[in-house]
């Protein structure tokens, strides 16, 4: 065995029996964010030859966290397995030891959505997977978004995504339908919502037209803050919307050397009784090596966001429950989600594992009827014989859902729907071109139909003022 695999793996001993991420007594929670992380080429050989941990300067401040993460860029796996490319773009191979000392220092969680997570194509993806979590770190990635943390009594979810292509052509656009949906799910059923997000464009230390449009498209749709990456260099955090935006957090472990590039803010996020603020942890990367400095508090951080307070959302409640999701955990199958349901304090009972996209409240039999839950999920039929969205009604019992109604499809196939604000009874949805007699997944365009709830299934709304509020509801052209 090398002395490096040694020293990470005594490393990865020293720590393994403590467990960050719990809550510290006392009302506080602390959430910390870094910038890009790089585990290969010229750190990787400092690694080797220093024998230490990179974060040594960050030990009391991750020890106070209750969470920690950051961007991981590459993937796990041998440099031979790296995907052809263009001569320019660097392929970052990670090793697996190197993995270790994330953990070491008391990472929490890992995304793994930017433009280097495919270097080593889909088998390094599902490696880098599963490297992450034998050290018990999450992996962010956008397929199982949100992933859901719980701190105490309060719940948080994260979405982490890349707007940059990568080397197998995956973005995800801002906006888009799923992006869509997957953030009214967190904001259902979390009590805020962070966003990680890959953007922008190499070593320009403002923000594009596009990262600041993302960004309000974002917050509009449920997150409470953002944690940007991918220039490389520091774009200065804002208060938008009143939501905190780090658009970059700059490097924090990377081995390029311009002298912006060496310059890193680390977002410092706090939960203190009920609300949610965030200012900046300044590092800067001396010459000559990868490893960060501690600098502390950022001045010019903490001030552009000293205005910047969001509330904590309530627990959502339906039916006399309080209903939550099971925290998320290294290894399970996030696009499986279990509810839990509370009553005076004490749990209840929990929904069967599903494949949740959707759920809203709402009295769909009228003003007087009982509290419904309208919930979207994924489900392969054997009368299309197509994995989709199906709609499903259920009432809450004393000992849990009960179905109303069972994923029969409207009147064709379906992209995307949920309860028309300012109502208890309409539903939009957004359709497909395409029908369930003729089947064509990729037809171009969409449509919007408006329903109501009758006890038995939906019936269709022709009124036309509701139909234009659901096309506004979807951002949908005429």
């Amino acid at each position: 065995m090398s002395r490096a695999r040694s020293l990470l793996t005594a490393l990865f001993c020293v720590f393994c029996s403590v467990t960050s991420g719990a809550q510290k007594p006392g009302k506080e929670v602390r959430l910390l964010f870094t910038g890009d992380i790089l585990l290969s080429r010229q750190v990787r050989a400092e690694l080797e030859r220093r024998q230490e941990s990179p974060w040594k300067d960050f030990e009391n401040l991750f020890r106070e966290a209750d969470w920690v993460a950051g961007n991981l860029e590459g993937a796990v796996g041998p440099p031979e397995d790296c995907l052809p490319s263009a001569p320019q773009d660097p392929c970052f191979a990670v090793p697996e030891t190197s993995v270790t000392l994330l953990r070491a220092a008391r990472f929490r969680a890992a995304s793994v959505e930017n433009n280097h997570a495919s270097d080593l194509g889909a088998a390094g993806r599902r490696q880098t997977r599963r490297a992450l979590e034998r050290q018990g770190l999450l992996a962010l990635s956008y397929e199982d978004s949100p992933a859901f943390l719980r701190f105490g009594e309060i719940t948080v979810a994260i979405i982490s995504l890349s707007a940059v292509r990568g080397r197998d052509g995956k973005r995800v656009e801002i906006p888009s339908i799923e992006l869509r949906r997957k953030l009214r799910l967190a904001r259902r059923l979390s009590n805020l919502v962070m966003v990680s997000v890959h953007w922008g464009s190499e070593l320009i230390d403002w923000p594009t037209p596009e990262q600041r449009r993302g960004a309000e498209w974002l917050i509009r749709h449920g997150a409470d803050v953002i944690f940007g990456h991918h220039p490389h260099v520091i774009q200065a955090p804002e208060c938008v919307l009143g939501k905190p935006v780090f658009y970059s957090l700059g490097n924090h472990l990377f081995d390029q050397k311009y002298p912006a590039s060496k310059e890193g803010l680390v977002a410092d996020c706090r939960i203190v009784d009920g609300k949610f603020r965030c200012g900046g942890i300044a590092t800067r990367t001396p010459p000559g090596t990868s490893f960060p400095r501690n600098l502390g508090s950022d001045p010019s951080a903490e001030q552009a966001l000293s205005g910047c307070e969001v509330s904590v959302s309530q627990s959502f409640t339906a039916g006399g429950f309080r209903l939550r999701p099971q925290a998320s955990a290294p290894g399970m199958d996030r696009s499986i989600l279990v509810l839990e349901a509370f009553k005076e304090g004490r749990l209840r009972w929990k929904t069967r594992p599903s494949s949740l996209v959707s759920l809203e409240p709402g009295r769909l039999a009228g003003r007087n009827g009982p509290e419904l839950l309208f919930a979207l999920e994924r489900h392969r039929s054997s009368l299309d014989d197509e994995e989709g969205l199906r709609p499903y009604v259920y009432a809450l019992g004393p000992a849990g859902l009960i179905a109303r109604w069972r994923g029969s499809a409207l009147a064709w196939p379906l992209l995307d729907a949920g309860l028309l604000p300012g109502t208890d009874d309409v539903i939009c949805a957004l359709h497909r071109r395409d029908s369930f007699i003729t089947l064509r997944p990729d037809s171009a365009g969409t449509r919007v139909a408006a329903y109501r709830w009758n006890g038995f299934g939906f019936s269709g709304l022709e009124d036309t003022e509701v139909v234009r509020r659901c096309r506004e509801l979807f951002d949908a052209p005429d």
